[in-house]
């Protein structure tokens, strides 16, 4: 395998052989273990609601756990994670805050400030960042006043209620660092800098914690913790687990004391939430009782539980910081402090020398350290997650059994699922679950850094126990049965594709494994969303929410069904990576020609039907020269749904070349392709490019002629329409002045442009696919007028931006999109950055500027963050962007080390880094 030479490509390299499992432990904890259906017993399904925040310190989780900046084993046996008090607060900080969808005025949100800012994929080095105010935190006033809002006022952020205290700095950035010595043997750094202009007070307790998996009824084991303290000024917790075994826990702090040690049990608070006797005084919140309430009692006084913190109260002087060191090992350590520091500087020069390898040496110090960041966040994001819906349904024995109605409710015919795995999320707060057409969307920022781990994420999605025999992917756990965008071989083949160009290796096998799971799965599209049989498909709301005029996975007020314009294009586009892929595996495989042959004809059929059904018009409308929605009434009558919007620009994204000398060692597909285009004329007349050679000799399989592709290109590329300084909105900027509107049944329904927030509630509060960018679409049309340029070469050029008369090939265009979405994070001439908005306080301060928020989405005008800030998930994809596209003008390659150098220096100065060591 050509890899760097890296200490952390290394142990990439053992992890992947099995020599060495470093991956064993890492940053799979979420900060808010919540809005899950696992964890909602309730009769009536409101998993959001059924277990609060207020509750979540007192309640013992079923399925899985939280905690600040934590970290734990991929079956999360064992937990750690750091705690906070400030002395004002009513309860211990031990896991983020934010709204219900139903709080909030346009949905969930988190209510604090966080950040990812470094990472490993073996997580031998991983950083982060929380911002802890020195005053109360307002958890009332964020409810009530996001309560009294409607969706047409803004949200009531943190720093709206905090506005004087940040104004003064009155905060604690505190940092929390892990390194690893080696599989088993993990240092944790917690370093709290007092940002403020007085000494502050602060209660620092890093926690240990077994996941409870002994009160439900199936007897299992349960496993212990005890002080085994020797007297010196580090606190030890001796563990046993079942599964684990022996491991040590130790905690330092400045002074010549220990760390005071609070032992409870991982158990529910019956008494307090319910009402009901507890088995033991010793429950979940006794150490919250005991540091804010100082109710001492409901700490164990014999010195032992399933749960144990390490008090260390400080006061930090104004521009001071404070640091204390946990380690947890497999071994007994005599001295586990002594070379703590020098482990950490070694782990840090390493995740410097791996990104060295990884990053184009002309990137500015700037988009290195964005990049870093964005590839952090995806780290950060990998979750533990375990759920079986056959025990979910059936309930646990200790337990209540389940209302009847579950058995027939959400997720009941996916009960053959069980997941016990390590996955990629859309962040470690909103949505602690996998969603699947966001993962695929991870995968191609990860495969530059783990290929191995991008690949057996997309195999995962596709095994038995997770896949629905019908062949259906799961789509999230909120209804695994809803249908996501089927980009599942487009992900495959691009993974495939990096890891190929990353290690030198082309893994053939494990497309083969994909390929033959998706031929279910493209069946399943085929058997399942075709009504009619004619190649037309309805998919539903496919991932794009609030996008239409109605909810399109509802039944429509009309009655009759929606020809879906991008559903016909998402399935033209999974037809064409299913043919990459059969033509890749044909090159050593002469089996695969015939399938590659099934799905060049399928194709056919779709471009054929987009372009000539419904009546004979398709989807295209000769009038507008764009794609739109049709309404198939039961009365026979068709109409179009006239929205700008992405589903008429996704047609584009089912775009393929075919290379001359493919051909060539391909003769049996070559002859029946031959065959097919000179017997099915009729079919074959709406691919005009399969009989005229582009660039290079190449063919090209698209939905869209010359004529269309320029027609709708005119309109994507209008500052007035779809073009933003900061990529492709999701609805025409048309939209605004002109809404679309259509009435049924005495009502109206309209689509306007909402460049921001959404002000309906349709499919969700803060669903808004109604103008906003979005970077997974984005993505793939960049890369489909690459795959454009490929064959048109220079020769098809179009205006740049539309009605300046300044032109530019479709290469320039996609490099245009790129550069625009990446100046999303990247400073301007200013010093600014977009997502950031227009708060001051953000764009100025130097200990919030170099930091990036990874939104779900971006204002569709000035390109600021909106929806949930830590989407790095598929919002991470910049860093691909960056990668291909970035650069400052004129860079050479030459200057790559002091590039290098000054990338190092802004990331260790925005990770607080040049912050003296604390004795």
């Amino acid at each position: 395998m050509n890899l760097p030479n890296t200490a952390e490509h290394k142990r990439l390299a053992a992890s992947e052989t099995r020599a060495a499992d470093w991956k064993n432990w890492g940053p799979y904890l979420s900060e808010r273990a919540w809005g899950t259906v696992r964890e909602d017993y309730s009769p009536h399904g409101n998993a959001w609601e059924y277990l609060p925040h207020d509750h979540a310190r007192s309640r013992a989780y079923r399925w899985n756990e939280d905690g600040l900046g934590g970290f734990c084993n991929r079956f999360q046996n064992t937990c750690l994670a750091v705690a906070l008090w400030n002395e004002r607060d009513p309860i211990l900080k031990e896991r983020l805050f934010g709204l219900t969808g139903n709080e909030g005025n346009h949905g969930e949100d988190v209510k604090e400030y966080y950040f990812y800012l470094d990472g490993t994929p073996t997580h031998a080095y991983m950083k982060m960042l929380y911002k802890y105010p020195q005053v109360e935190y307002p958890y009332a006033r964020l409810v009530e006043e996001n309560g009294r809002r409607d969706r047409l006022a803004p949200e009531f952020e943190l720093i709206d209620a905090l506005h004087d205290a940040f104004a003064e700095s009155r905060y604690f950035d505190v940092f929390i660092e892990y390194a690893k010595e080696d599989e088993e043997d993990i240092l944790c750094r917690i370093t709290a800098v007092n940002r403020g202009p007085d000494p502050a007070a602060l209660h620092v307790l890093p926690h240990l914690w077994y996941r409870n998996t002994w009160a439900w009824g199936y007897d299992r084991p349960k496993p212990t913790l005890h002080d085994a303290s020797n007297g010196s000024n580090v606190a030890v917790v001796r563990g046993e687990h079942p599964h684990l075994g022996e491991r040590f826990w130790y905690v330092f702090a400045p002074g010549s004391e220990p760390p005071e040690l609070l032992f409870t049990e991982n158990e529910t608070n019956a008494e307090h939430l319910f009402g009901a006797a507890n088995a033991s005084p010793y429950v979940k919140d006794g150490i919250h009782e005991a540091v804010v309430n100082k109710h001492l009692d409901r700490v164990n006084p014999a010195r032992e539980g399933t749960k144990v913190a390490a008090r260390i109260r400080t006061v930090i002087a104004p521009g001071e910081s404070y640091t204390v060191k946990v380690r947890f090992s497999n071994q007994a350590l005599a001295r586990p402090f002594a070379d703590f520091c020098k482990i950490f500087d070694r782990r840090i020069e390493e995740a410097d020398a791996f990104y060295d390898a990884i990053q184009p040496p002309n990137l500015t110090a700037d988009e290195r350290s964005v990049q870093r960041q964005a590839f952090a966040g995806l780290l950060w994001s990998k979750q533990f997650y375990h759920y079986s819906t056959e025990l979910w349904l059936k309930g646990d024995p200790a337990a209540p059994p389940p209302p009847d109605s579950r058995l027939f409710g959400r997720n009941s015919d996916w009960g053959h699922l069980y997941n016990l795995d390590v996955l990629s999320m859309p962040d470690t707060w909103e949505y602690p679950w996998f969603a699947a057409w966001d993962l695929a969307f991870h995968m191609i920022p990860m495969a530059m850094l783990d290929p191995e781990w991008a690949k057996r994420q997309l195999i995962v999605l596709l095994r038995e126990w997770y896949m629905h025999p019908n062949g259906q992917i799961p789509a999230y756990e909120w209804a695994f049965g809803d249908v996501n965008p089927p980009v599942h071989a487009w992900a495959a083949w691009r993974v495939y594709k990096i890891a190929r160009n990353v290690t030198g290796v082309a893994d053939t096998e494990f497309l083969e494994k994909v390929f033959h799971k998706l031929l279910l799965n493209f069946t399943w599209w085929v058997n399942r969303k075709d009504a009619s049989g004619s190649n037309i498909f309805q998919g539903g709301f496919l991932g794009l929410d609030n996008i239409g005029v109605f909810d399109r996975s509802a039944p429509l007020p009309t009655g009759g069904r929606l020809e879906q314009a991008d559903g016909t294009a998402w399935m033209g586009m999974y037809c064409l990576n299913m043919l990459a892929i059969a033509l890749e595996l044909a090159r050593t495989k002469p089996a695969y020609e015939d399938v590659a042959t099934k799905f060049f004809e399928h194709f056919v059929a779709i471009a054929n039907a987009i372009n000539r059904a419904c009546g004979g018009r398709g989807l295209w409308d000769e009038e507008e020269g764009f794609y739109y929605d049709m309404l198939s009434l039961p009365d026979g009558r068709l109409l179009p749904m006239k929205v700008d919007s992405f589903v008429g620009l996704i047609p584009l994204f089912a775009v393929e070349t075919i290379e001359p000398d493919l051909l060539e060692k391909l003769p049996r597909f070559r002859q029946r392709m031959e065959w097919f285009i000179k017997y099915r004329p009729h079919l074959v007349e709406e691919i005009a490019s399969l009989t005229h050679q582009g660039e290079g000799g190449r063919l090209l399989l698209s939905l869209v002629d010359r004529f269309q592709l320029e027609s709708v290109l005119g309109r994507m590329l209008d500052p007035a329409a779809f073009l933003s300084d900061y990529g492709l909105r999701a609805v025409s900027k048309k939209h605004e002045a002109e809404p679309y509107t259509f009435a049924v049944d005495g009502q109206v329904h309209q689509v306007r442009y909402e460049p921001a927030e959404s002000s309906t509630g349709l499919f969700g509060g803060n669903s808004n696919w109604r103008g906003p960018i979005w970077f997974p679409v984005n993505y793939l049309m960049i890369e489909s007028l690459q795959k454009y340029h490929h064959y048109y070469g220079d020769e098809l050029k179009v205006e740049l931006p539309h009605g300046t008369g300044r032109v530019a090939t479709l290469e320039e265009v996609a490099a245009e999109l790129s550069r625009r979405l990446a100046s999303i994070f990247l400073r301007d001439e200013e010093g600014r950055r977009a997502f950031y908005g227009g708060v001051d306080y953000f764009q100025q301060d130097p200990h919030w500027r170099d930091y990036a928020l990874f939104y779900e989405y971006f204002h569709g005008d000035n390109g600021a963050g909106v929806g949930a800030s830590h989407q790095t998930g598929w919002t991470a994809l910049v860093a691909k962007l960056i990668q291909q596209s970035g650069g400052a003008p004129g860079a050479a390659h030459v200057n790559g080390a002091a590039e290098a150098a000054n990338g190092h220096a802004l990331l260790h100065e925005v990770n607080g880094m040049l912050q003296p060591e604390p004795i």
